[in-house]
Parts: structure tokens; C-alpha cells; sequence
């Protein structure tokens, strides 16, 4: 049961061991429908694609139930906030209460400070703390503009403690999340350059045609399907909603089989 806590980490620090190791295939996570509801809820209407609305970015507090391949382990909870100016940071908040990671007391933080600079979000730093019993690991980064490249420092091996030149528009893990709700209209790709914790992935998704019924919890939403298309075995999915700031649904699936799961339970403006 090992792997659990470890990948519930990677996914909600996105986060996502699949998606930094993924090999360049083709996913079909286009073709794999939302995992069954537990309850039946009305269906909502399907919203043209002339009329979605990408969510806006401001700050909230979103909670988070997590399951590991179909089993609850934990929760999660995503912060966005203002800080100054252009400066916005996203924090995420992982804890083990179930199975094994409950046992190690698994605690893992992560956070990225960035500028909104409107079609972009730039990365300025980051930091990943891992806590839990017998273990204690924590990696900082720094995005430097100025001298074009980025660079991370910690409980890293040597290799990826090495500067890597940056290209505008390259993403953080945690803020992929955000660029993905900003940038995603039905039907269309979106490609992005993955830069974090010393390693540089080629991310390509793509948006479905139109909207879809979405059961997380009690609640139904009419959510637009974000789904990675070079992750090969591993799949990840992104469910968003219009005028709700955060994903209503994260899943990772590995060989055709739901693996780490994040849904939303509660969110509320910060």
C-alpha cells in the first residue's frame, strides 16, 4: 500500500507523479467516462460552447475529499489569495486520515507564488514540505526571470538541482491548475511547458466539445472535461464549472483504472 500516499502527494502537489514521468502517448482519457455517482442527481443542461465562461481568478478556499483507487484516504485543501499588487500565491494542503497514509501521519504542503500578468501566470517560487513519521523532506525553487532560468534546492537529488532555462508562459505544478481553468474552451488544446522540482515536461490537453453532468458528493454541476492528451498509461482529467474558482474534480487514472481522485466538497471566497 505503499504507493498511495506517495502518488496522493505528487497528484494534489499536481501534482502528479504520472504527469512528470508520463511517457509521450496518446491518452484516452477522452474516451473514459466520470466514475459512477453514488447518488442519482438531475441532470443539468449542457451549455453551448459559445456560452462558456471561463471562472475568474480570486481567492478561495476549497476542501477536498481524496480517494486512492476507489478508497477514501484523506482530504485536501487548495488556497488561492491576493497578496500584493500582480502577486497571487496558491497553496495546497494534503492529509492522510485513511489506510496507510493515515498511519504515517502524512502531512505535505505545497505552494507557488506567481504574477498574473492576464494571459499568463508566471511562477516566482515554490516549495514542497512532506511530512510524516520517519520522514521529513523539503524542496524550494526559485523562478529567475531576470537571469532566465530555474532552480530548486533541498532534499533534491544532484541532477535536479541544476539551473533550467525558462520560457515564458512555463507552469509550476500547483499553477497548471489555475492556467487550465483560465485557458480552456470546449474543443480546443492547450499546451503548456511543465517546470518543477528540477524536471521540464511538455503538457498537452485538450478540452471536450461541450459541457457535461458531473455527480461529486450530493452535488451535481454542468462541468467542461480538461483532459491531458500526451500522458500515455496515465491519465489525467480536470473537471470545471462555470462560477466556481477551483476544479470540482481532479483524476488520475493509471492503465484504465481510477487511481487518485480528488472532489470537491466545499469551497467559499477568501
Amino acid at each position: 500500500m505503499t504507493p498511495a500516499p506517495i502518488k496522493l502527494l505528487v497528484l494534489t502537489a499536481l501534482l502528479t507523479a504520472a504527469a512528470t514521468h508520463a511517457q509521450e502517448h496518446p491518452s484516452q482519457a477522452d474516451a473514459v467516462p466520470p466514475a459512477a455517482a453514488p447518488a442519482p442527481a438531475p441532470a443539468a443542461m449542457v451549455l453551448p460552447a459559445m456560452e462558456w465562461t471561463p471562472p475568474a481568478l480570486e481567492p478561495f478556499v476549497a476542501s477536498y475529499q481524496a480517494f486512492y483507487k476507489g478508497k477514501e484516504a484523506g482530504d485536501a485543501t487548495m488556497r488561492v489569495s491576493h497578496t500584493d499588487g500582480s502577486q497571487w500565491r496558491i497553496d495546497m494542503a494534503v492529509r492522510g486520515k485513511r489506510g496507510f497514509a493515515s498511519v504515517l501521519g502524512l502531512n505535505i504542503e505545497q505552494s507557488t507564488v506567481f504574477n498574473n500578468e492576464g494571459s499568463v501566470y508566471t511562477p516566482l517560487s515554490q516549495s514542497t514540505v512532506k511530512k510524516a513519521l520517519f520522514l521529513g523532506k523539503k524542496v524550494t525553487g526559485t523562478y529567475n526571470w531576470q537571469a532566465g532560468t530555474a532552480q530548486w534546492q533541498g532534499d533534491l537529488k544532484k541532477e535536479r538541482q541544476q539551473p533550467i532555462p525558462l520560457q515564458r508562459g512555463d507552469q509550476s505544478a500547483l499553477l497548471l491548475n489555475l492556467s487550465l481553468m483560465r485557458d480552456a474552451r470546449p474543443g480546443q488544446p492547450l499546451h503548456y511547458r511543465y517546470v518543477d522540482v528540477g524536471r521540464v515536461r511538455q503538457h498537452d490537453y485538450r478540452a471536450a466539445d461541450a459541457t457535461e453532468n458531473v455527480q461529486v458528493g450530493d452535488l451535481s454541476y454542468d462541468a467542461l472535461r480538461v483532459y491531458r492528451t500526451n500522458g500515455g498509461n496515465d491519465e489525467m482529467i480536470l473537471w470545471i464549472a462555470n462560477g466556481v474558482p477551483t476544479p470540482v474534480r481532479i483524476l488520475q487514472r493509471k492503465d484504465g483504472q481510477d487511481e487518485i481522485d480528488l472532489r470537491l466538497t466545499e469551497y467559499q471566497g477568501a
